[in-house]
């Protein structure tokens, strides 16, 4: 059943939008979608090119919109109803302080992983007001929103994102190119793998690195994720980690942090929160200090800290 306009308001063939965004909160609210309103003047606001606010301003107002956009609407409602995720139908996805072009073939940046890249601009931060000219490494970068997050708000940072996926890579690249330069120039978008980074891709930095932050894979292997806005569109090689526990991709950028980090350097890894105790082993032996475990903003163990022992 589609979500498309129901009601000329005029003989022009406008539509109310208040209705429109009516209708549409119901159709994606039946469909499962968990946050029916918010997604439906998302999607407004993208097909009128209005802030989501103006959007809402508009329908008490009473504004009209006329049927092209009225139908445009419609079609990415029913869209949003079957599951395809919002970003991938606005282009766009809000992470800290920017906003990123997403779409097939890139992991979507989760609101928790935000808790992990402020645990790495926290960390930058800090040894920039000290005096330093913090060197950070984004392992697993994706969409390249930690890196990028990094270098935006700590201007002295150097920061290194590392991707696998070409196709990732190719998103990251884009968000990459699309900053203003002075921020550009310090963001150094790598294609090769996290494993064994400190021997590979990034060897040129083995020893040197201040902070290693990583959002790895780390769904287990026969697993299914619940929102079917993950399981249908997510790249599996951004969702699953290997083996029955998921972690043998975060086994390997623990390792790798071990031969990037330098004496009191920090890492950051994003993990499920059910890992906690897990990943807290894989730096549990000699080499590493100040191992804990961070909430994210909903209470749930979201990532492993550690500081390489000096």
């Amino acid at each position: 059943m589609s979500a498309g306009p129901a009601r000329p308001a005029d003989p022009a063939g406008s539509f109310e939008l208040a209705v429109l965004l009516r209708d549409a909160r119901r159709r994606l609210a039946a469909a499962g979608v968990p946050t029916p309103g918010p997604d439906a003047g998302l999607l407004a606001a993208h097909v009128l090119g209005l802030g989501r606010g103006e959007v809402a301003a508009a329908a008490l107002r009473g504004q009209r919109v006329d049927a092209a956009a009225a139908r445009r609407f419609g079609e990415l409602v029913d869209a949003r109803a079957e599951r395809v995720p919002l970003q991938h139908l606005t282009g766009r996805a809000a992470f800290r302080t920017v906003e990123l072009a997403v779409g097939r073939g890139v992991f979507v940046p989760r609101p928790e992983t935000e808790v992990v890249a402020g645990l790495a601009v926290d960390e930058a931060r800090a040894l920039a007001a000290a005096g330093g000219a913090p060197c950070v490494v984004d392992l697993c970068t994706g969409s390249a929103a930690v890196a990028i997050s990094v270098a935006v708000e700590v201007p002295a940072a150097a920061v290194t994102a590392v991707e696998l996926d070409p196709s990732a890579h190719a998103w990251a690249r884009r968000n990459v190119d699309a900053l203003p330069e002075d921020v550009r120039r310090r963001v150094d978008l790598r294609l090769g793998d996290a494993v064994g980074a400190d021997t590979g891709v990034a060897a040129d930095l083995a020893g040197a690195v201040d902070v290693v932050v990583a959002n790895p894979p780390y769904i287990p292997q026969g697993a299914r994720p619940i929102d079917p806005e993950v399981a249908d569109h997510d790249p599996p090689l951004a969702l699953y980690g290997g083996g029955a526990d998921g972690l043998d991709v975060p086994r390997a950028v623990v390792a790798a942090a071990a031969g990037l980090l330098i004496p009191g350097g920090l890492l950051v890894m994003e993990h499920a929160d059910a890992q906690g105790p897990a990943t807290r082993s894989l730096v549990g032996g000699e080499g590493w200090d100040a191992v804990r475990t961070v909430e994210d903003l909903t209470g749930r163990p979201r990532a492993l800290v550690a500081r390489r022992r000096r």
